[in-house]
């Protein structure tokens, strides 16, 4: 299985090259300069000529908050850009993987959230991101992978934490009303290899195993840290973020458990492998 990699720089793209690799699927990635994927032409041009069996399309604008003030350029690149994909994929007669979030949901569900379920976002990257799935229809064969709280090779939550520590804070103010499930990317990245394999189409949820609140996340994170810091729980109103967020958007992976024969493991045994190999 041939893979063509977008936004091959970020968490998830470096993690499925690295996963690729091991499982010997050949592979291409690209990324800015030298492929932007607002750009149809080159879009088609770049998947014409690598004859790929499978796109996965990390690319993505991810800044939550940047996004309520620059709505248009996320949609772009999270919307518009993948009906670009989804016809390149198409022409060449291979799948589409379009990577997606938890943030479709508006967070007042009373369990996790299905597959099935009604989407509701409440901010502009959520509705941009809902963009990218409906886009991602377009092509014949599609499968849109649900993730959150994504952490990795790159910026995210577990750098945030590990930088604030190293810098020497000894009282870390986290939000406690929002949860969600922590993803490590390389668990990710092994989730839709298996699914491609399966030939999954549809929409599927990859999460690891258990949620947590950010509050919890960082507490866990300076545990295995070792670090002497308190992690004080604070609101989401007193974190006063421009972007709303959903206040419980765990994702059900009853689903990936049928297709894959297993959950992917706990996120605390991830954070472990993770902070492992980032010392």
């Amino acid at each position: 299985m041939r893979l063509f990699v977008t936004g091959s720089r970020g968490q998830l793209g470096r993690a499925l090259q690295r996963a690729a690799a091991s499982a010997g699927h050949p592979f291409v990635g690209y990324d800015l300069p030298e492929l932007d994927i607002t750009e149809p032409a080159a879009v088609q041009a770049a998947i014409t000529a690598a004859k790929p069996d499978a796109v996965v399309n990390c690319a993505a604008f991810t800044a939550v908050d940047a996004a309520e003030r620059q709505e248009a350029l996320a949609l772009a690149v999270n919307g518009t850009a993948v009906a670009n994909v989804a016809r390149a994929v198409d022409a060449a007669g291979a799948i589409l993987v379009q990577l997606s979030t938890d943030y479709v949901f508006d967070g007042k569900s009373d369990r996790p959230y299905l597959e099935t379920d009604r989407t509701n976002p409440l901010s502009a990257y959520g509705r941009t991101k809902l963009a990218g799935e409906r886009a991602a229809e377009l092509a014949r064969r599609h499968l849109v992978v649900r993730t959150a709280w994504l952490f990795g090779d790159g910026a995210n939550f577990v750098t945030a934490i590990r930088r604030q520590l190293d810098a020497g804070q000894k009282a870390l103010r986290v939000v406690n009303d929002q949860r969600g499930c922590p993803t490590f990317a390389d668990d990710l990245a092994g989730a839709v290899l298996r699914l491609l394999d399966a030939g999954t189409l549809g929409v599927v949820h990859a999460v690891n195993a258990g949620d947590a609140s950010w509050c919890e996340f960082a507490a866990e994170i300076v545990r295995q840290l070792g670090a002497a810091a308190e992690v004080v729980p604070i609101s989401t109103a007193e974190a006063a973020r421009p972007a709303p967020r959903p206040a419980f958007s765990v994702l059900d992976t009853s689903y990936l458990r049928r297709i894959a024969g297993s959950d992917l493991p706990p996120w605390q045994d991830a954070l472990a492998r993770h902070l492992g190999a980032s010392h």
